[in-house]
């Protein structure tokens, strides 16, 4: 058996310490749409004339949910100088580390590429020590893509991170991730009831610290499920699956994190927890209290859901 990563448990797998973007732009992106098949173009069409309103009443909701955990939320608005209607969905072009360093993303869609604002890391600054600035954007002039958080799904214990290889998380740039930030990197192919590869990793896949939800089903070649299956369990994680059904309502999309006091939270969307089985929903009460807030709209249009929404800050605090 292969030799797992060594964790001394120096690095908390969840944070209290949250980004999120406002929504100002927020509408149907047809440059990621060829790529991404949770975007429902026809349902688009229809909500047009609301989705921007119920878009930003969507995250306003989230908000006030989360705010009522205690979590140390920090929430930046969108401008209306830069066409940004993917916005909302941080966590793709940037990531926060406790040692420091900060990692921006190459993005497949030119559109967001303009969601990497410097003014937002500059503002952090004055909570948060920013050691290094680790910059893959020049994987762009290549072709070759990593978004974020969305790409991969981080266990930040173990500093494993893992990743379905899709057209937007290309194998040389997780390598760079990987030197860059001293991960081991799990990749597998991942593909829907259709066969079209899954874009992100993060819709078929939630890692807390000691329980994982992931749809192995998604993962049709038998080794790299077993492989998948064998490291998760190697590293101590109760594996609650999903299935493909349920990745299709974002119940993959998922993120736990923790208040100032330690009290844990799985943050999700209405869709998501629906999805899930009443059982589903015992097993995971063991391990966090659950949120749920409808982003039906953010959902329909962006193809991402709760933790897309979510940019976790794992900064050491100046």
């Amino acid at each position: 058996m292969r030799p797992i990563a060594t964790s001394i448990f120096t690095q908390p797998q969840s944070t209290a310490r949250i980004m999120m973007i406002r929504p100002v732009q927020f509408g149907f992106n047809s440059e990621t749409a060829g790529s991404n098949e949770f975007q429902q173009k026809e349902y688009a069409v229809k909500t047009n004339e609301i989705a921007h309103e119920k878009a930003q009443e969507e995250f306003d909701l989230m908000i006030s949910q989360l705010s009522l955990t205690g979590l140390d939320l920090h929430i930046f608005d969108d401008t209306d100088e830069v066409y940004r209607p993917d916005a909302v969905f941080s966590n793709n072009w940037i990531s926060f580390h406790q040692s420091g360093k900060v990692v921006l993303y190459p993005m497949m869609a030119e559109n967001r590429r303009a969601e990497r604002r410097l003014d937002i890391i500059e503002e952090l600054k004055k909570d948060f020590l920013v050691e290094e600035v680790i910059d893959l954007t020049h994987f762009e002039n290549e072709g070759k893509f990593l978004e974020g958080t969305g790409s991969m799904v981080l266990d930040r214990r173990y500093k494993i991170a893992y990743a379905c290889l899709s057209p937007r998380t290309h194998p040389e740039v997780l390598d760079a991730f990987a030197e860059a930030l001293g991960y081991e990197i799990v990749t597998f192919s991942a593909s829907d009831e259709n066969d079209k590869a899954i874009y992100h990793t993060n819709v078929l896949m939630c890692v807390g610290d000691i329980f994982a939800i992931v749809c192995l089903e998604a993962i049709k070649n038998p080794d790299e499920r077993l492989k998948v299956r064998t490291i998760l369990e190697d590293t101590n994680k109760y594996i609650i699956e999903i299935s493909l059904d349920q990745v299709r309502h974002f119940a993959g999309n998922m993120l736990m994190v923790r208040n100032l006091k330690g009290d844990k939270f799985l943050m999700m969307s209405t869709q998501a927890y629906d999805a899930l089985t009443e059982k589903q929903h015992e097993i995971l009460l063991d391990y966090a209290k659950i949120i749920h807030t409808d982003l039906s709209i953010i959902e329909g249009y962006g193809g991402g859901s709760a933790r897309c929404m979510m940019t976790e800050i794992h900064l050491p605090l100046r």
